[in-house]
């Protein structure tokens, strides 16, 4: 079993009107140095400016992307590769991160990697602390800059604490 953060940019709300701009994934171990990094072209002319921003690019740089099937089938390679047994996806916000990458696998490939479930790192973190409302994101180590691969490395560290300081039972082999 591998555990794989992502996390997501988006110029929307929600998967289909809008577009997913970029995401990115790190396998979780102890290097965290395999990682992915995907920009994809919009799919849709809605966007809203604001969300589109967080991302740093512009809407004409990202008319420039890549289509979003070859995006996500070398995603889809990515995670072959360098995944061990079955692939957990693990993030921030799955609610969000989950539902543009499960919506892009389907809409444009027919399956996902992933499976049908998800895990949320705050649920992890506030379970382990027995406190719903438990702050986690100063456990980043790396800093967090809206890039996604950043992001989702700092989100893998908050997770490598838990297992080493928290005593959170999981395996990354």
């Amino acid at each position: 079993m591998s555990y794989i953060v992502v996390d997501i940019e988006s110029d929307g709300p929600i998967p289909g009107d809008y577009s997913m701009i970029c995401f990115g994934a790190v396998i979780v171990d102890e290097h965290l140095d395999k990682t992915f990094y995907g920009k994809i072209k919009p799919i849709s002319e809605n966007y809203v400016p604001e969300a589109l921003a967080v991302s740093g690019f512009s809407r004409e740089e990202t008319l420039a992307f890549d289509e979003p099937e070859k995006v996500m089938l070398d995603f889809e390679e990515w995670i072959k590769t360098n995944s061990k047994g079955r692939p957990i996806f693990i993030s921030d916000n799955n609610g969000f991160d989950w539902m543009f990458i499960c919506w892009y696998f389907h809409h444009f490939i027919q399956r996902n990697p992933f499976g049908f479930s998800s895990r949320r790192l705050a649920d992890l973190y506030c379970g382990l602390e027995k406190d719903t409302f438990a702050q986690w994101k100063h456990l980043r180590q790396t800093k967090h800059t809206h890039h996604p691969v950043d992001d989702a490395k700092g989100n893998a560290e908050v997770l490598l604490h838990m297992k080493r300081e928290m005593g959170l039972k999981i395996s990354f082999k």
